[in-house]
C-alpha cells in the first residue's frame, strides 16, 4: 500500500465509525423496534382464531401487507417513500423516511418469525391454560408468549444484524450513515478500493459485536430450559 492509500485508510477510519455509532446504529434500533411492535400486531391478527367482519378484514389487509413487502425489495420502498409520496403531496425528512422504511420492511418479515413461534408452543399448553380459568389473552400473555418469546430469539437477532447492514441502504434517501460517509471519502478521493474495503470491515467489525451480544442472550435464555 502507498503512503497516500495508507493517509486515506487512516482518515477515512473515525468518521466512518463515527457515523455508524451517530446514524447506522440509532437508526437500526429504533426502525428495529418499531418494526417489532408492527410485527407483534400483525402476528396476533393472524394467529387469533378468525371472528367477526372486521377481523377478517384485517386479516386479509395483514396478509395483503406481509405479502406486498416481502414481494418488493427493500431499496424499491425507501425510493417510493422518499421520492414517490411527494407527487401526491406527502414530503418526508430522510430521517423519518428511512424510520418508515426499514419498519415496515422489519414488521412484515419479523410477524413471520413471531407467528412460526407462537405456532411451534404445543397446543396442550393453550389446553392447560384454559382448563384452569384463563381467557385466550390470559392463556396467550401468561404461557404462550414467554416460550414464543425463547424460540423467537436468534432468528430476530438475526434479523436485527441484517437490518444494521440494511441501513447502508439510507445513503439512497441522502442520510449520512456509515456508507454515505464512505462514498463521500471515496468519491473525493478517487481510490474507491481501499476505502470500501475498509467500510467493509468496520461494518464487520460492529456486527461482530452485535454477534457477541446475540450469543450471550441465547445462552441467559437457555438456562432454565431442560436439555
Amino acid at each position: 500500500m502507498t503512503e497516500a492509500r495508507a493517509v486515506l485508510v487512516i482518515n477515512a477510519f473515525w468518521p466512518m465509525v463515527k457515523a455508524g455509532f451517530l446514524y447506522s446504529i440509532p437508526l437500526a434500533v429504533v426502525s428495529f423496534i418499531c418494526g417489532i411492535l408492527i410485527a407483534l400486531g400483525v402476528a396476533l391478527v393472524r394467529v387469533v382464531p378468525l371472528s367477526g367482519w372486521v377481523h377478517r378484514l384485517l386479516f386479509a389487509l395483514v396478509k395483503f401487507y406481509v405479502s406486498a413487502i416481502r414481494g418488493t425489495p427493500m431499496l424499491v420502498q425507501l425510493m417510493v417513500v422518499f421520492y414517490g409520496l411527494p407527487s401526491i403531496g406527502i414530503t418526508l425528512d430522510p430521517l423519518p423516511t428511512a424510520v418508515i422504511g426499514f419498519s415496515l420492511n422489519i414488521g412484515a418479515y419479523a410477524s413471520e418469525t413471531i407467528r412460526a413461534a407462537i405456532l411451534s408452543v404445543p397446543k396442550g399448553q393453550w389446553e392447560a391454560g384454559f382448563s384452569i380459568g384463563m381467557t385466550y389473552m390470559q392463556t396467550f400473555r401468561r404461557i404462550i408468549m414467554p416460550q414464543a418469546f425463547r424460540v423467537a430469539v436468534p432468528p430476530l437477532s438475526n434479523t436485527f444484524i441484517s437490518l444494521f447492514k440494511d441501513t447502508s441502504l439510507a445513503s439512497v434517501v441522502t442520510i449520512t450513515e456509515l456508507f454515505r460517509v464512505a462514498q463521500q471519502i471515496a468519491n473525493a478521493s478517487y481510490d474507491f478500493l481501499p476505502v470500501y474495503i475498509e467500510a467493509g470491515i468496520v461494518y464487520w467489525v460492529f456486527c461482530f459485536f452485535l454477534f457477541v451480544m446475540q450469543a450471550k442472550l441465547e445462552k441467559r435464555l437457555d438456562r432454565h430450559v431442560a436439555k
